[in-house]
Protein backbone atom coordinates (compact mmCIF):
# COMPACT_ATOMS: atom_id res chain seq x y z
CA UNK A 1 0.00 0.00 0.00
CA UNK A 2 1.18 3.43 -0.87
CA UNK A 3 1.75 5.99 1.42
CA UNK A 4 1.32 9.21 0.30
CA UNK A 5 3.63 12.25 0.32
CA UNK A 6 2.86 15.39 2.33
CA UNK A 7 4.89 17.29 0.65
CA UNK A 8 3.25 20.61 1.73
CA UNK A 9 4.57 20.24 5.46
CA UNK A 10 7.93 21.19 3.58
CA UNK A 11 6.12 24.56 1.78
CA UNK A 12 6.98 26.66 5.09
CA UNK A 13 10.92 25.91 4.97
CA UNK A 14 11.03 26.20 1.49
CA UNK A 15 9.89 29.45 1.25
CA UNK A 16 11.31 30.39 4.40
CA UNK A 17 14.53 29.87 2.71
CA UNK A 18 13.54 31.27 -0.41
CA UNK A 19 12.94 34.87 2.06
CA UNK A 20 16.14 34.32 3.80
CA UNK A 21 18.37 34.14 0.50
CA UNK A 22 16.47 37.23 -0.49
CA UNK A 23 17.14 39.08 2.06
CA UNK A 24 21.05 37.96 2.13
CA UNK A 25 21.19 38.75 -1.75
CA UNK A 26 19.76 42.34 -1.11
CA UNK A 27 21.77 43.19 1.70
CA UNK A 28 24.19 45.89 0.87
CA UNK A 29 27.64 44.98 -0.59
CA UNK A 30 30.59 46.89 1.63
CA UNK A 31 33.10 47.89 -0.70
CA UNK A 32 36.96 48.19 0.92
CA UNK A 33 38.23 51.60 0.50
CA UNK A 34 41.11 53.33 1.24
CA UNK A 35 42.97 56.47 2.90
CA UNK A 36 42.44 58.12 -0.54
CA UNK A 37 38.38 57.52 -0.22
CA UNK A 38 38.15 59.34 2.75
CA UNK A 39 40.51 62.36 1.16
CA UNK A 40 37.52 62.14 -1.47
CA UNK A 41 34.97 62.38 1.24
CA UNK A 42 35.86 65.21 2.28
CA UNK A 43 36.80 67.08 -0.58
CA UNK A 44 32.82 66.20 -1.69
CA UNK A 45 31.83 67.14 1.53
CA UNK A 46 33.71 70.64 1.02
CA UNK A 47 32.60 71.08 -2.48
CA UNK A 48 28.80 70.71 -1.00
CA UNK A 49 29.15 72.81 1.76
CA UNK A 50 30.53 75.94 -0.34
CA UNK A 51 27.60 75.08 -2.56
CA UNK A 52 25.24 76.16 -0.23
CA UNK A 53 27.51 77.65 2.84
CA UNK A 54 24.47 79.86 4.48
CA UNK A 55 22.35 77.14 4.45
CA UNK A 56 24.56 74.71 6.16
CA UNK A 57 25.34 77.32 9.00
CA UNK A 58 21.56 78.13 9.47
CA UNK A 59 21.12 74.54 10.06
CA UNK A 60 24.10 73.97 12.55
CA UNK A 61 23.82 77.32 14.51
CA UNK A 62 22.53 75.34 16.99
CA UNK A 63 25.97 74.24 17.70
CA UNK A 64 27.70 77.15 18.43
CA UNK A 65 25.28 78.61 20.50
CA UNK A 66 24.68 75.75 22.47
CA UNK A 67 28.23 76.06 23.08
CA UNK A 68 28.45 79.07 24.35
CA UNK A 69 25.60 78.22 26.74
CA UNK A 70 27.28 75.25 27.75
CA UNK A 71 30.23 77.20 28.61
CA UNK A 72 28.67 80.03 30.43
CA UNK A 73 26.47 77.50 32.52
CA UNK A 74 29.78 75.60 33.53
CA UNK A 75 31.90 78.66 34.61
CA UNK A 76 28.27 80.05 36.61
CA UNK A 77 27.53 76.55 38.40
CA UNK A 78 31.03 75.59 38.70
CA UNK A 79 30.76 72.63 37.61
CA UNK A 80 34.08 72.45 35.03
CA UNK A 81 34.30 69.15 35.31
CA UNK A 82 31.60 68.52 32.79
CA UNK A 83 32.47 71.03 30.54
CA UNK A 84 35.34 68.83 28.35
CA UNK A 85 32.90 65.64 28.26
CA UNK A 86 29.46 67.60 27.11
CA UNK A 87 31.71 68.93 24.28
CA UNK A 88 32.85 65.79 23.36
CA UNK A 89 30.10 64.41 23.45
CA UNK A 90 28.61 66.08 20.08
CA UNK A 91 30.56 63.26 18.31
CA UNK A 92 27.91 61.02 19.59
CA UNK A 93 25.02 62.89 18.75
CA UNK A 94 26.68 64.08 15.15
CA UNK A 95 25.62 61.54 12.86
CA UNK A 96 22.07 61.93 13.97
CA UNK A 97 22.01 65.62 13.51
CA UNK A 98 23.49 65.85 10.23
CA UNK A 99 20.25 64.53 8.92
CA UNK A 100 19.53 67.47 6.72
CA UNK A 101 22.94 67.51 5.47
CA UNK A 102 22.84 63.98 4.14
CA UNK A 103 19.65 64.64 2.19
CA UNK A 104 21.19 68.37 1.09
CA UNK A 105 23.99 65.91 -0.66
CA UNK A 106 21.92 63.58 -1.98
CA UNK A 107 19.62 65.99 -3.64
CA UNK A 108 23.01 67.83 -5.56
CA UNK A 109 24.15 64.14 -5.87
CA UNK A 110 21.21 63.72 -8.44
CA UNK A 111 21.20 67.43 -9.87
CA UNK A 112 18.16 68.70 -7.74
CA UNK A 113 18.45 72.03 -5.78
CA UNK A 114 19.80 71.63 -2.62
CA UNK A 115 18.74 74.34 -0.09
CA UNK A 116 17.40 74.60 3.63
CA UNK A 117 13.92 73.55 2.73
CA UNK A 118 14.81 70.62 0.99
CA UNK A 119 16.56 69.58 3.69
CA UNK A 120 13.68 69.60 5.86
CA UNK A 121 12.57 66.62 3.63
CA UNK A 122 13.98 64.40 5.77
CA UNK A 123 11.24 64.31 8.25
CA UNK A 124 9.03 62.84 5.32
CA UNK A 125 11.34 59.93 5.08
CA UNK A 126 9.60 56.59 5.20
CA UNK A 127 12.45 55.27 7.22
CA UNK A 128 12.37 58.74 9.94
CA UNK A 129 11.01 56.42 12.17
CA UNK A 130 14.01 54.60 12.29
CA UNK A 131 16.16 57.23 11.93
CA UNK A 132 14.59 58.86 15.46
CA UNK A 133 14.77 55.06 16.85
CA UNK A 134 18.84 55.21 16.42
CA UNK A 135 18.76 58.82 17.14
CA UNK A 136 17.12 58.71 20.73
CA UNK A 137 19.90 55.21 20.78
CA UNK A 138 22.84 58.05 20.56
CA UNK A 139 21.18 60.35 22.56
CA UNK A 140 21.16 57.67 25.88
CA UNK A 141 24.82 57.07 24.67
CA UNK A 142 25.60 60.68 25.48
CA UNK A 143 23.57 60.62 28.77
CA UNK A 144 25.37 57.56 29.68
CA UNK A 145 29.05 59.03 28.36
CA UNK A 146 28.36 62.34 30.76
CA UNK A 147 27.10 60.01 33.85
CA UNK A 148 30.65 58.32 33.28
CA UNK A 149 32.95 61.21 33.09
CA UNK A 150 31.39 62.52 36.32
CA UNK A 151 31.48 59.30 38.28
CA UNK A 152 35.32 59.26 36.67
CA UNK A 153 35.98 62.62 38.26
CA UNK A 154 34.72 61.77 41.50
CA UNK A 155 36.75 59.12 41.63
CA UNK A 156 39.66 61.17 41.16
CA UNK A 157 38.65 64.51 43.37
CA UNK A 158 36.01 63.93 45.58
CA UNK A 159 32.65 65.61 45.47
CA UNK A 160 34.57 69.08 45.89
CA UNK A 161 33.58 70.71 42.77
CA UNK A 162 36.85 73.62 41.28
CA UNK A 163 36.14 77.15 42.47
CA UNK A 164 37.85 78.66 39.24
CA UNK A 165 39.10 78.09 36.01
CA UNK A 166 42.45 78.34 37.31
CA UNK A 167 41.92 75.73 40.50
CA UNK A 168 40.44 73.28 37.81
CA UNK A 169 43.92 73.43 35.27
CA UNK A 170 46.19 72.82 38.54
CA UNK A 171 43.73 70.17 39.93
CA UNK A 172 43.82 68.21 36.50
CA UNK A 173 47.51 69.11 35.03
CA UNK A 174 49.62 69.10 38.03
CA UNK A 175 48.34 66.26 40.44
CA UNK A 176 48.93 62.65 39.72
CA UNK A 177 45.24 62.17 40.41
CA UNK A 178 44.64 64.92 37.33
CA UNK A 179 46.77 62.51 35.20
CA UNK A 180 44.75 59.50 35.85
CA UNK A 181 41.72 61.35 35.10
CA UNK A 182 43.04 62.36 31.60
CA UNK A 183 44.18 59.18 30.95
CA UNK A 184 40.94 56.78 32.10
CA UNK A 185 38.67 59.76 30.58
CA UNK A 186 39.93 59.62 27.33
CA UNK A 187 40.30 55.45 27.64
CA UNK A 188 36.57 55.50 28.25
CA UNK A 189 35.41 58.26 26.07
CA UNK A 190 37.57 56.27 23.34
CA UNK A 191 35.45 53.05 23.57
CA UNK A 192 31.93 55.43 23.23
CA UNK A 193 33.18 56.94 20.52
CA UNK A 194 33.91 53.80 19.48
CA UNK A 195 30.60 52.03 19.86
CA UNK A 196 29.14 55.31 18.73
CA UNK A 197 30.98 54.97 15.16
CA UNK A 198 30.43 51.69 14.75
CA UNK A 199 26.96 51.84 14.50
CA UNK A 200 26.46 55.06 12.72
CA UNK A 201 29.05 55.68 10.55
CA UNK A 202 26.62 54.80 7.69
CA UNK A 203 23.83 53.82 9.30
CA UNK A 204 21.47 57.12 8.77
CA UNK A 205 22.82 57.26 4.90
CA UNK A 206 21.53 54.27 4.13
CA UNK A 207 18.36 54.33 6.36
CA UNK A 208 17.93 57.76 4.26
CA UNK A 209 19.20 56.72 0.53
CA UNK A 210 17.60 52.99 0.88
CA UNK A 211 14.67 53.24 3.71
CA UNK A 212 16.48 50.08 5.48
CA UNK A 213 15.55 49.31 9.16
CA UNK A 214 17.14 50.60 12.15
CA UNK A 215 18.91 46.93 13.09
CA UNK A 216 19.56 46.69 9.08
CA UNK A 217 21.33 49.91 9.21
CA UNK A 218 23.64 49.10 12.43
CA UNK A 219 24.63 45.84 10.57
CA UNK A 220 25.95 46.83 7.78
CA UNK A 221 27.30 49.71 9.83
CA UNK A 222 29.69 47.15 11.69
CA UNK A 223 29.70 45.39 8.71
CA UNK A 224 31.66 48.42 6.90
CA UNK A 225 33.72 48.92 10.34
CA UNK A 226 35.08 45.48 10.08
CA UNK A 227 35.70 45.47 6.24
CA UNK A 228 37.45 48.44 6.68
CA UNK A 229 39.26 48.64 10.19
CA UNK A 230 42.11 50.92 9.14
CA UNK A 231 40.23 53.37 7.28
CA UNK A 232 37.26 53.75 9.81
CA UNK A 233 40.01 54.25 12.09
CA UNK A 234 41.33 57.32 10.83
CA UNK A 235 37.78 58.18 9.86
CA UNK A 236 36.92 58.43 13.27
CA UNK A 237 40.26 60.52 14.21
CA UNK A 238 39.94 62.70 11.50
CA UNK A 239 36.19 63.52 13.08
CA UNK A 240 37.30 63.60 17.14
CA UNK A 241 40.36 65.93 15.48
CA UNK A 242 38.58 68.53 13.77
CA UNK A 243 36.01 68.32 16.63
CA UNK A 244 38.06 69.70 18.97
CA UNK A 245 39.55 72.43 16.54
CA UNK A 246 35.91 73.27 15.82
CA UNK A 247 35.39 74.04 19.93
CA UNK A 248 38.70 76.10 20.55
CA UNK A 249 37.26 79.63 19.44
CA UNK A 250 34.75 79.49 21.14
CA UNK A 251 32.70 76.73 19.70
CA UNK A 252 32.18 79.01 16.88
CA UNK A 253 34.32 76.44 14.62
CA UNK A 254 31.42 74.19 14.70
CA UNK A 255 29.60 76.16 12.47
CA UNK A 256 32.25 74.94 9.56
CA UNK A 257 33.53 71.90 10.75
CA UNK A 258 29.63 69.99 11.35
CA UNK A 259 28.37 70.74 8.25
CA UNK A 260 31.55 69.57 6.38
CA UNK A 261 32.00 66.42 8.36
CA UNK A 262 27.89 65.63 7.64
CA UNK A 263 28.53 65.94 3.80
CA UNK A 264 31.31 63.98 3.79
CA UNK A 265 30.05 61.29 5.83
CA UNK A 266 27.16 61.20 3.00
CA UNK A 267 30.37 60.81 0.75
CA UNK A 268 32.07 58.51 2.77
CA UNK A 269 29.06 56.34 2.52
CA UNK A 270 28.71 56.80 -0.97
CA UNK A 271 32.76 55.34 -1.23
CA UNK A 272 31.89 52.53 1.22
CA UNK A 273 28.11 51.00 0.07
CA UNK A 274 28.02 49.51 -3.67
CA UNK A 275 24.79 51.20 -5.06
CA UNK A 276 21.55 49.34 -5.52
CA UNK A 277 21.61 47.55 -8.81
CA UNK A 278 17.53 47.51 -8.73
CA UNK A 279 16.48 50.44 -6.26
CA UNK A 280 12.80 49.37 -5.39
CA UNK A 281 10.34 52.80 -6.93
CA UNK A 282 8.54 54.74 -3.91
CA UNK A 283 5.44 56.63 -4.77
CA UNK A 284 6.33 60.07 -5.42
CA UNK A 285 6.12 62.47 -2.46
CA UNK A 286 3.40 65.02 -2.52
CA UNK A 287 5.22 68.74 -3.20
CA UNK A 288 5.85 71.07 -0.37
CA UNK A 289 3.72 74.54 -0.83
CA UNK A 290 6.47 77.24 -0.59
CA UNK A 291 4.67 80.12 1.35
CA UNK A 292 6.62 83.59 0.68
CA UNK A 293 7.93 85.07 4.14
CA UNK A 294 5.27 88.06 2.92
CA UNK A 295 2.08 85.99 4.52
CA UNK A 296 4.11 84.81 7.56
CA UNK A 297 0.67 85.94 9.68
CA UNK A 298 -1.61 84.36 7.03
CA UNK A 299 0.12 81.34 6.74
CA UNK A 300 -0.67 80.76 10.58
CA UNK A 301 -4.82 80.39 9.58
CA UNK A 302 -4.82 78.77 6.30
CA UNK A 303 -8.65 77.93 6.90
CA UNK A 304 -9.33 81.85 7.01
CA UNK A 305 -6.95 82.69 4.00
CA UNK A 306 -9.86 80.25 2.18
CA UNK A 307 -12.84 81.79 4.00
CA UNK A 308 -11.51 84.87 2.24
CA UNK A 309 -11.17 83.97 -1.28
Amino acid sequence: MAIPIQDTSYQGNVTSLTQSGQETANAPVIRTIGLSDLHRALQLGWEDFKSVPSHAVILCVIYPVLGLVLARTVLGYSVLPLLFPLAAGFALLGPFAALGLYEMSRRRETGAQASAWDALEVLRSPSFGAMLGLGVLLLALFVTWVATAQAIYIAAFGYEGATGMQDFATRVLTTPQGWWLIVVGCGVGFLFALVALCISVVSFPLMLDRHAGAADAMVTSLRAVARNPVPMAVWGLIVAVLLVAGTLPFFLGLAVVIPLLGHATWHLYRETIEPELNPQPLPPRAPRERKPAADFPANLFPWRRKEGA
